[in-house]
């Protein structure tokens, strides 16, 4: 059976934007839409679930929630498709009572689904949802349906990408390339029991695919992921937790809120919780007041100073290594600027670098994102580094190595094999990467640009020198001809200078 694409999906999400166009402002397609998509993928993968129970069980049991504890996914006969879509009119009250059944049944989705409103018939005829639930319904979202285990994570960054968000901006801040949070996870590689950590999760990618990666790794220990992130946008929060709860991630802690100003994972004593894994790709250059955060202090997460406030990217680094614990590991996805920036943040880079916190740093190729076509760069952090990695960092040149898209570059696999390869094995390629010590670093005064140690200039063609005196002899030879025989012509005609 094939398999539904990003691709397939997104022209399905343009199509429904269509269909929406001229009733509701751009700005706001992204919430029906992926309040409807959501609805819909939830039906389908309870009718997978469905057909399940009535192999193992029988037909008369297959409407008894207490089967389908094992799955966490029970809709009750008013909030299906099939009877959504038999609906002719009021509509919008019908899908609205869906959700709030959906609620009730499923308390992990509590406060999740109520925040669209589609009872308004002056915005949202009937006519309107009438098209927009038939272009679903023909929309197949089961769990063997999809492609892409993250594939409505994808679909919602799709949608942000494409219409404006509440300020009037593109979204492209919660967006991450898959590959770019695969190499991310990859490193970090999350083991069964770990407790992983995404302060700015967006719509959860990363949570997810440290999941996905644990499942591969561990089969048998499924119990044991642990998953914890935190987002102040409030439908990004909602988007979050649907994607949690349809990759039967039931047990992954999403809480609403600015990390930045109040991180609410703390322990009893006010703390901040330690995490084994801490990953994220935060807003690049975010702007802060300081005094917004004076409260803070007390969770110790800025003891190697204040990053200038029209640039929190260091502050990020410093909140998820405080976030990690004794033997953590951070990956993080920064602007490059965070390499070489001087001033403040250069100080904080040194007091890190000094502490030997920083293992890796990888330059990744331009135009990976869709919000900046700053080609960023990804710091890899280690609390306990292995004894052959103390006081060095491998510096990796990745910028040359991705594929050319019509509207964005990719990295394929071979590309993230290579860095990873380079990254387990510490040691020297040529024009690729390097491992500098301490010393090297801080001669270059603590800065972290991946050219100033991987030489990463062409070598020149070598030169034949008896070739090019051969040819310039030539050259002479035909320029005299030539010469020679204009002075003729000019003769001719009667000049003699």
């Amino acid at each position: 059976m094939s398999k539904l694409t990003l691709e397939e999906l997104e022209s399905h999400l343009w199509e429904s934007a269509n269909i929406l166009r001229g009733s509701i402002d751009s700005a706001d397609y992204k919430n029906y839409i992926f309040g409807l998509l959501f609805l819909k993928r939830m039906n389908d993968v309870f009718m997978e679930n469905r057909e399940h129970i009535i192999e193992e069980y029988g037909q008369e049991v297959v409407d008894d929630p207490d089967f389908y504890t094992e799955s966490k996914v029970f809709i009750p006969e008013r909030a299906r498709w099939s009877a959504i879509k038999e609906q002719t009119e009021d509509i919008g009250a019908a899908i609205n009572k869906a959700f709030v059944f959906l609620e009730q049944e499923n308390s992990v989705l509590e406060g999740v689904l109520t925040t669209v409103d589609f009872n308004d018939k002056d915005r949202l005829p009937d006519s309107v949802l009438e098209k927009l639930i038939q272009h679903y319904t023909d929309l197949k979202l089961g769990n063997e349906n999809l492609e892409d285990a993250d594939l409505l994570g994808r679909a919602y960054e799709y949608l942000i990408r494409q219409f404006a968000d509440d300020a009037g901006k593109k979204g492209g801040e919660f967006y991450t390339p898959r590959e770019v949070v695969q190499l991310l996870v990859r490193i970090l590689d999350p083991q069964s029991g770990d407790r992983v950590y995404d302060p700015a999760c967006g719509s959860g990618g990363m949570l997810i695919y440290s999941a996905e990666h644990i499942r591969k790794e561990d089969q048998d220990r499924m119990e044991n992921i642990s998953l914890f992130g935190q987002e102040r946008n409030l439908n990004t929060w909602s988007i979050a937790k649907m994607n949690m709860f349809l990759h039967d991630l039931y047990d992954a802690q999403i809480k609403r809120g600015d990390t930045f100003t109040e991180p609410l994972f703390l322990e009893d004593g006010g703390k901040l919780q330690q995490f084994d894994r801490v990953i994220a790709n935060p807003m690049w250059n975010q702007s802060y007041a300081k005094g917004d955060i004076k409260e803070s202090q007390a969770y110790n997460r800025f003891n190697y100073g204040f990053p200038p406030k029209n640039s929190a990217d260091w502050a990020w680094v410093q909140h998820m290594l405080a976030s990690a614990n004794r033997d953590g590991k951070v990956g993080v996805v920064l602007d490059n600027g965070v390499l070489f920036r001087s001033r403040s943040e250069g100080k904080i880079r040194k007091k890190i670098l000094k502490e030997d916190l920083i293992e890796a740093v990888i330059a990744l190729p331009s135009n990976l994102f869709y919000n900046t076509s700053s080609p960023g760069c990804i710091l890899m952090l280690n609390k306990n580094k292995p004894a052959e990695r103390k006081d060095k960092v491998i510096f990796i040149y990745g910028e040359e190595d991705y594929e050319e898209g019509s509207n964005q570059n990719f990295l394929r696999d071979r590309d993230l094999e290579k860095i990873l390869d380079a990254y387990h094995n510490f040691e020297d390629i040529e024009k690729y990467c390097r491992v500098a010590d301490m010393e090297e670093i801080e001669r270059n005064d603590f800065n972290l640009n991946v050219p100033r140690y991987v030489d990463t200039t062409e070598e020149e063609e070598p030169v034949d020198v008896e070739e090019v005196l051969t040819e310039l002899d030539q050259l002479e030879k035909e320029r005299n001809e030539i010469e020679s025989e204009m002075m003729g012509y000019l003769k001719e005609l009667g000049y003699h200078g």
